[in-house]
């Protein structure tokens, strides 16, 4: 016979004993499969992402008109389109205004006819919103009748909203109108830019901390049952197998339980992807139909799964003798080695240092470099507490009747003990290195905007080609409930001579406290005119000045169409007024306003300012509100947009996040989710098949009398022993990657100990979870009546 046939022969005489042993046979290999079966659906989903993400940029880029053909008069086929996204309660609501200007006007994407006026079509999250209590404020704003629902095509993900709002009134006035575009198609083709060095190292860190402890789940599982599987090695080795051959039939009842996890987790990947629709996780959702696996990934993973069952199986055995009469491992084991242990973590720091300092100015990191040595420093956690926990519980005794029983049982068997917590461990130990790194490149990604939220909560931004009348829309604004102050600004230009071919003068026109936001004024008064200087701490504010006396032209300064006409047919582009600043102006230091702007030019009051300026002016409302109320920037925000839906409303932060950055961190966060999710599910069924095996010995210490109290609190000591050393570790091991982790992005070693605390505790804390749901079992089993023989 062959030694193909041998192997098949063993193999498949294994997996009849997986599934033809019973109950107990069954019980175990089922317990196999789950474990294996939720490592095998987060792989999928794993594998599935960059798809996701990249189905998600798609479907914007076939919406969007960033480089759409455009056309400069109606036509049969123009439809104008203007950008009028929202804000609701931290939400952000994509939105546009549309308006067919002939009969083959363009369809969006996800649209079945274009909405009329007073019409909007809304996503299927935005129109549950609006229907919901939660939305009664934001349905002020958009009260337009709904004619429809956005189909997929439209929409970048099943949870986010966003509306075409239809118009009659919607015009582009011309070419400088830079607020609607002309458009006779969509779609948008671009080159994305790729991530930068450091960025690119940090995705592919995400990736591996998270994959590892999944790994570590999936070779922990197929060991489930290995002391009562041993027992019936040895059996099999008196009725006339050798060493060679039950080591074998061991592997194939692991790749039998594979099998079967990889069918569970064929399933729990089904009903994930038929939820994930209704999950949405910082504004960010995938449609069921995106998770879907490249083919050959799902080919890998359905082969290294059972490959690795089989790989992992026979290397647990290694250092097992099984004998026709039982097995050696029953007593007490030899002492294990450390030095190969250490020469993981060595090899990983070996192929991390090179690549010290680098950040990004010096190329691109070796991908698998980084890789192979984050890979080896983490499987170094995983063979060190074996190690660890070997040595700390080999002197201890004494103490409590619990505390002993828990210590003899680690003494005597502490590799299942570890593998329970192998997994927490690296999981912690990617967590806390990947936190230190997102911290020490934060100042690099995250940028201050100069910004006063303290000032202001929102800037109201008007457009100079608004018809809005700034009086009337501070006013509106100023009566909402919860609303404390807005402060209306109005900006002009002018010049010396026109048409103006240099610098212009700024011209800010506000009441006096108005135009306190922006300069240090002293003493105000209406009908004064300041010249603005630059502050003492800064002098870069840009543009012309002007000095007390001079004549200036103000308004359309730039000579942009004078004379077109308006829809009414009057022209509302004359040409600029002329204007004399006042001789007793004042010199005033500029002072940033709200917004973090630094001013030049004239400050005005209004009985100073200029008259007749046309349609050129931009306005700024500064509003502040307060916090305590319920609502209050939302009933601002739906004034606004009653007034003019074009006005913008921004929202003062301070700071902002690069794109790149933001989106690996949103990642991290489904990322870490999903693997919370699989630990704890993970460690659950490690307790139970721990506590399976040792039913009849809970039982036989019952019925001797032992309280359950006391059998309670042994079982809690072998899990809390080994979770502890193995978070020590873990933290430890954490910052030393982190600290080369860090070194690579070129960033200076600091330590985030809140982070690293953190993540120690959350990891303590979804296993002190699973302890308290493990108790209940743990209760039923520690009966005298599990004795008895069935």
């Amino acid at each position: 016979m062959s030694r193909l046939q041998v192997w098949a022969r063993d193999l498949g005489m294994g997996t009849r004993f997986a599934f033809g042993g019973g109950r107990e046979g069954w019980t175990r290999t089922l317990l196999t499969g789950i474990g294996v079966g939720l490592g095998v659906a987060l792989l999928l989903i794993s594998t599935a992402i960059p798809g996701a993400l990249a189905q998600r940029y798609e479907r914007g880029d076939a919406r969007s008109t960033l480089n759409s053909e455009r056309a400069e008069a109606p036509g049969p086929d123009t439809l104008l389109i203007a950008r009028i996204g929202q804000t609701y309660r931290h939400k952000d609501i994509e939105g546009n205004m549309i308006r067919a200007e002939g009969p083959d006007a363009p369809l969006p994407p996800g649209l079945k006819r274009i909405p009329g006026p007073g019409e909007m079509a809304l996503s299927p999250a935005l129109d549950e919103l609006l229907k919901s209590s939660e939305g009664a404020l934001l349905r002020e704003r958009l009260d337009a009748r709904v004619s429809e629902i956005v189909g997929a095509p439209g929409l970048v993900g099943p949870g986010e909203l966003f509306f075409y709002l239809g118009s009659d009134t919607l015009l582009k006035n011309g070419p400088e109108d830079y607020r609607v575009q002309r458009v006779t198609g969509f779609g948008h083709d671009t080159d994305r830019e790729g991530l930068d060095p450091v960025l690119m190292l940090m995705v592919v860190l995400t990736f591996v901390a998270l994959l590892m402890p999944v790994a570590v789940f999936i070779a922990t599982a197929v060991r489930f049952g290995g002391e009562r599987r041993d027992r019936r090695l040895a059996a099999l080795r008196l009725v006339g197998a050798d060493g060679r051959m039950v080591r074998r039939i061991a592997a194939g009842e692991a790749l039998a339980g594979s099998l079967i996890g990889l069918v569970l987790g064929a399933g729990f990947f089904a009903v994930g992807r038929s939820l994930v629709g209704s999950v949405s996780l910082q504004q960010r959702s995938v449609f069921p139909a995106d998770l879907d696996p490249a083919p050959w990934l799902a080919v890998l993973v359905a082969l290294a799964v059972p490959a690795a069952a089989v790989a992992v199986t026979l290397f647990a055995l290694r250092g097992v003798v099984i004998e026709p009469l039982g097995v050696v491992r029953t007593a007490k084991p030899s002492r294990r080695r450390i030095w190969w242990r250490l020469l993981l973590p060595l090899v990983g720091i070996g192929l991390l240092l090179p690549l010290g300092g680098r950040g990004n100015d010096h190329g691109r990191f070796n991908q698998w470099q980084v890789a192979g040595g984050v890979v080896l420093l983490l499987v170094g956690v995983t063979v060190l507490i074996p190690w660890l926990l070997e040595r700390f519980v080999a002197k201890m005794s004494g103490g409590p009747v619990s505390w002993q029983l828990a210590v003899r049982r680690l003494q005597v068997n502490s590799g299942a003990a570890a593998r329970l917590v192998n997994g927490i461990a690296v999981a912690v130990a990617g967590a806390i290195a990947l936190q230190m790194l997102f911290a020490g490149v934060e100042g690099d990604y995250t940028k201050s905007t100069g910004q006063d939220p303290g000032r202001a909560a929102v800037a109201v931004m008007v457009n100079r080609e608004s018809e809005t009348s700034m009086d009337d829309l501070a006013q509106r604004i100023a009566a909402v409930p919860g609303v404390t102050r807005a402060v209306p600004l109005t900006s002009t230009q002018a010049a010396h001579q026109v048409p103006a071919d240099e610098e212009t003068v700024q011209v800010t026109i506000g009441t006096c406290d108005a135009l306190g936001e922006v300069a240090t004024l002293g003493s105000c008064k209406d009908g004064d005119a300041f010249v603005v200087t630059g502050s003492p701490s800064r002098d870069d504010v840009y543009g012309a000045t002007a000095k007390p006396g001079d004549e200036l032209f103000v308004g359309n300064v730039r000579g942009y169409g004078y004379g077109s006409a308006s829809a009414s047919g009057t022209s509302d582009r004359p040409g600029p007024a002329k204007w004399k600043v006042p001789a007793d102006a004042r010199t005033v230091p500029s002072r940033e306003d709200p917004t973090g702007q630094l001013r030049g030019g004239l400050l005005v009051t209004p009985s100073a300012a200029p008259k007749d300026i046309g349609r050129f002016p931009d306005a700024q409302v500064y509003v502040q509100v307060d916090e305590s109320g319920p609502d209050a920037l939302d009933r601002a925000r739906n004034a606004v947009f009653k007034a003019d839906p074009f006005v913008t409303t921004m929202t003062l932060r301070d700071t902002t996040e690069a794109a790149g950055y933001s989106s690996i961190r949103t990642g991290l966060f489904f990322g870490a989710t999903a693997v919370l999710v699989l630990i704890g599910g993970s460690l659950l069924v490690s307790q139970l098949e721990q506590l399976r095996e040792r039913k009849r010995l809970l039982s036989a210490l019952v019925a001797f009398g032992t309280k359950r109290s006391t059998l309670s609190l042994s079982v809690l000591w072998q899990t809390a022993v080994p979770i502890v050393l193995g978070l020590v570790l873990a933290a430890g091991a954490g910052v030393g990657l982190g600290a080369v982790l860090m070194g690579m992005a070129a960033q200076p070693l600091r330590i985030d100990w809140a982070s690293v605390l953190g993540m120690t505790a959350a990891g303590a804390g979804v296993v002190v979870v699973v302890t308290l749901l493990s108790l209940p079992p743990l209760l039923r089993l520690m009966r005298p009546d599990g004795l008895r023989t069935e």
